[in-house]
């Protein structure tokens, strides 16, 4: 598989994820419309490793590489998924930008990499600005935004301890196995927090939420997670970390434009400035500066 070619395909979906995310929730409900998602993938991977004859193994490294990847199919998706009924999914994806300062953050702490330097610290200082502007600006803060940009921080934090903990558990597994034994995993707990929230099925469902949902099972799910886990393997962290500075804009025009989403000047404010911290925290090395 060419990796520009997963690369491209990553920053495609992860910009229309948020928004149909937003989408999949319409009527139905957002527990339902992750759940449903998850099981979709969870069965197409499964018929897809079958007919490409692509081994499923499950000794002990597997599984603790397939538990770390349902910290984010499960753990961090259900909680993006419950923020993202509070908030523009534009703002979604600008949130989830900050995975790699939090993910940066958690190697320095388990020791993994050395302390960062003074750049990288203002980096992430204009990043966490920026997210503080952007309710800094407001009058007034909705309690339902609170609820929502928490949601997707802790979506965040799980899809950065995930990342951390694949790192070191993934080796040598191939991408579309390791997608596939995520799902595997991850359904039964949505199955489970499903039945724990007394969600019952929805007598009718919204035809765009029903295409986001297939939608998202698909695209999101098998080909999304499996680009993703194919290029982590394969692409430097500074280059992965472009997506982030791409997706979260191309993210805010398309709910701009496809959902009539109010994108005011604080979000576009909080937004350039959580970019610029990242364009720091992760090239910031690389500036040299001349003594007077």
């Amino acid at each position: 598989m060419s990796v520009p070619a997963a690369y491209l395909a990553i920053i495609v979906i992860w910009s229309t994820t948020p928004l149909a995310i937003k989408w999949s929730g319409e009527g139905a409900g957002f527990i339902v419309g992750v759940s449903a998602r998850m099981l979709i993938g969870a069965v197409l991977c499964l018929i897809l490793i079958r007919v490409l004859r692509i081994e499923l193994p499950w000794h002990k490294q597997a599984r603790q590489a397939y538990m770390a990847g349902a910290m984010a199919v499960y753990g961090a998706m259900l909680c993006v998924y419950w923020g993202s009924q509070y908030i523009p999914s534009g703002l979604v994806s600008v949130i989830f930008g900050l995975t790699p300062l939090m993910t940066g953050i958690i190697v320095v702490v388990i020791g993994m990499e050395q302390r960062p330097r003074p750049i990288h610290i203002f980096g992430l200082a204009s990043a966490l600005a920026g997210l503080i502007s952007i309710f800094g600006m407001r009058e007034t803060v909705a309690e339902g935004m609170l609820l929502g940009v928490s949601g997707v921080l802790v979506s965040v934090l799980l899809h950065s301890v995930s990342a951390v903990w694949l790192k070191k558990t993934a080796q040598g597994l191939p991408a579309m196995a390791l997608t596939t034994g995520s799902l595997v995993v991850s359904v039964p707990l949505y199955i489970l927090t499903w039945l724990l929230m007394g969600a019952e099925l929805p007598d009718e469902v919204p035809m765009r939420a029903t295409a986001s949902i297939i939608y998202l099972g698909v695209i999101g799910s098998v080909l999304g997670y499996a680009m993703y886990f194919y290029a982590l393997r394969h692409v430097s962290a500074s280059k992965m970390a472009l997506v982030t500075l791409i997706t979260p804009v191309t993210a805010l025009m398309l709910g701009q434009v496809l959902n009539n989403e109010i994108i005011d000047t604080a979000v576009w404010t909080g937004t350039a400035m959580i970019l610029f911290g990242l364009s720091l925290y992760q090239w910031g090395h690389r500036l040299k500066f001349k003594r007077m």
